[in-house]
């Protein structure tokens, strides 16, 4: 599976990121931790999509499965120290293509997280699937270890366009995928994307549709852009008009309103009760332990907030993590109470009902004074709800989302 950037409309201000501080982290003021949840990263897919720009890798041929577990393992008994205590709420295994697993590791990398971490008996527990790679059994015995939710990354219904985004499944795959995986775990959610090249409206409408006539309950739906140091940066496609992307982020929230979907967040649909926990986390800033190459996390501390993440590459992780000598970890950062308005606001505003305004307080161990000039700021231009009692973007500043978020920025 790889990533693409959420819905950002024609017109929004990208900011760029300051170099990071060494000065005072957040200071003794954290009296109750955040929810923690838990990323895996597993790195290999059968072969690298064009718009990719996540820490994948084209899968030898043969995954080196036990290599990779026995490196987790050391990578998680490593980080124990720094979660000692802590009760898990979600897990997400994403890549690459977990779904290359297979059921084995699976139910061996699900029991080493239930010996070693104290993880909630409900917790959201997804998988990142392809179609490609989908196979009934194999869905069913992931379900019977322990996963309840399935991301399955369909991009799209329309063969030239999956062709053209270098995916390994056609049309037929991916309904059969999503048939498969419904009957494999309680939730299941869609990637989608739009604005593909040349894509029109009503295709990018039909997709969408097509999608939602499984009765889904959740759909993330991206739009496509051109990243940095992929193929794509290289070879430019031919991509949909500003305008026309526009029209078409506003007809997929209709199909889906249609549907009984509500958007929770910039690229996130979902019935009640169907929301993405391991996101919502995210979004309000919550901690989470990132283990496996490349992957990120950040974990709260009484007097500290830290950010770390491992080495990307996959083949060095697995050396370095089964060393026990630390050097998996490519970087490991305070965040300075100067970055964490940025840091905090990045992530609630993209909900669209937003935060309690007391949520600052108790994630940053601040007081929301500190910053209480750009608030003033974003309110000022119409891109920030004015109640005292909640941060949230008005209609106007979910549009120009980026602009909003780097008012923030110091």
């Amino acid at each position: 599976m790889s990533r693409v950037i959420p819905i950002l409309p024609a017109g929004s201000l990208v900011g760029t990121r300051p170099a990071p501080r060494t000065s005072a982290p957040v200071g003794s003021l954290l009296t109750t931790l955040p929810p923690l949840s838990l990323y895996i990263h597993v790195p290999w897919c059968v072969k690298k999509c064009p718009y990719c720009d996540f820490n994948s890798h084209q899968s030898p041929s043969v995954v080196p499965e036990d290599q990779y577990l026995d490196a987790l393992q050391a990578d998680l008994e490593q980080a124990l120290p720094s979660v000692w205590g802590r009760q898990v709420h979600t897990v997400f295994i994403g890549g690459g293509t977990p779904s290359l697993l297979s059921e084995r590791a699976m139910d061996r990398l699900l029991s080493m997280l239930r010996a070693h971490l104290n993880i909630w008996p409900d917790a959201e527990i997804t998988l990142e699937a392809n179609p490609g790679t989908a196979e009934a059994q194999k869905l069913k015995e992931y379900g019977r270890s322990g996963v309840n939710r399935i991301s399955l990354g369909i991009q799209s219904f329309d063969l030239k366009q999956l062709k053209g985004l270098g995916r390994i499944h056609d049309a037929d795959q991916a309904r059969a995928a999503i048939e498969m995986a419904q009957a494999a775990v309680p939730r299941v959610n869609l990637d989608l994307m739009f604005a593909l090249p040349q894509q029109t409206l009503q295709e990018c409408l039909r997709d969408a549709r097509e999608a939602l006539s499984f009765g889904t309950e959740h759909v993330s739906i991206y739009q496509l852009t051109i990243e940095p140091n992929t193929v794509f940066a290289k070879f430019p496609p031919s991509l949909p008009e500003d305008d026309l992307a526009v029209e078409m982020e506003d007809a997929i929230e209709g199909a889906c309103g249609e549907a009984g979907l509500e958007r929770y967040e910039v690229s996130a649909f979902a019935r009640a009760g169907a929301r993405a926990r391991h996101n919502v986390n995210y979004w309000q800033f919550g901690d989470y332990l990132g283990l496996g190459p490349g992957a990120h996390g950040k974990l709260s501390f009484p007097d500290k907030i830290v950010r770390q993440a491992r080495v990307r590459s996959p083949e060095t992780w697995m050396q370095t993590a089964l060393a026990r000598d630390g050097t998996h970890i490519s970087e490991s950062r305070i965040l300075d109470t100067q970055e964490l308005p940025f840091e905090f606001m990045l992530n609630a505003l993209r909900l669209r009902e937003g935060v309690s305004s007391n949520l600052y307080a108790e994630r940053c161990g601040r007081a929301p004074t500190e910053f209480a000039g750009m608030l003033a700021l974003a309110v000022k231009k119409g891109l920030l709800n004015g109640a005292a009692d909640r941060y949230q973007a008005t209609p106007l500043g979910w549009r120009f989302l980026n602009e909003l978020q780097g008012i923030f920025l110091i």
